[in-house]
């Protein structure tokens, strides 16, 4: 399988804090990723540093084979795609009007806005003011922006944010999607294992700024099936948490 992402010893200080510590993130094409941890765990930091919001204090990060430095970091982020905290728009436009805006930015065909609509079942409100969208609404508009390059890589933080038990199922299936139907590796963090557990085929759990597991979450079960996903997370982060 082909990386799509690898960190070496990526760090990142913030006085004598650490956020996130000496980290080895492998991600694999075409294949949805798992990002876990506890709040404060460095979850955000790490992916802010993959996309370039925040400069490590020490290490590396590949992504597309490419060492990411300032004179390519543009470049290589055409092909990236990122949903990070609450998605905000213009409340005073429309949904489509809001892509259009967004289309422009990214100089991308103004034909993917109807195809990122219907990916994510906003086609029938796109002329609705985003003013007068529920939350889902909004992370699902969130989420036609960062697909609306149809990059290779998506970046997602915490998607389920703030959904209902219906929103957070939809959010779910839809992402499942992605890999087979448009050929995209896809990272989703998020705190909620029993999402991850029905999403993801790869995972990292993170506690403290450190890497705790890392590899197939099928092999993840295979270390103790009698244990639930939430049992062996709290196995997993339990000590590191406690030092």
């Amino acid at each position: 399988m082909n990386e799509i992402i690898r960190t070496t010893g990526l760090t990142k200080k913030y006085g004598e804090n650490y956020s996130v510590r000496n980290l080895d993130m492998r991600v694999f094409e075409n294949r949805i990723y798992g990002f876990l941890g506890p709040n404060g765990a460095g979850k955000s930091t790490t992916l802010k540093m993959l996309l370039g919001l925040a400069s490590p204090t020490k290490g590396e990060v590949d992504i597309f084979g490419q060492r990411m430095n300032s004179k390519n970091r543009i470049e290589i982020l055409k092909e990236v795609g990122s949903l990070i905290e609450s998605p905000s728009y213009y409340s005073h436009l429309t949904a489509a009007e809001n892509l259009k805006i967004l289309a422009s930015l990214l100089d991308v065909p103004r034909g993917n806005i109807e195809k990122v609509l219907q990916i994510v079942r906003l086609d029938k409100q796109q002329n609705k003011k985003t003013a007068a969208f529920s939350l889902g609404m909004k992370q699902r508009l969130g989420l036609a922006s960062a697909l609306l390059s149809f990059p290779k890589l998506l970046i997602l933080d915490e998607p389920t944010n703030g959904l209902d038990p219906a929103g957070i199922q939809e959010m779910r299936e839809l992402i499942k999607t992605l890999p087979r139907q448009y050929g995209m590796t896809v990272i989703v963090s998020s705190h909620l294992l029993s999402e991850i557990d029905q999403m993801a085929e790869d995972i990292g759990i993170i506690a403290n700024g450190k890497m705790m597991y890392q590899g197939e979450l099928n092999m993840l079960h295979e270390m103790d099936k009698n244990k639930t996903l939430e049992e062996i997370f709290l196995d997993l982060t339990g000590k590191e948490q406690s030092l």
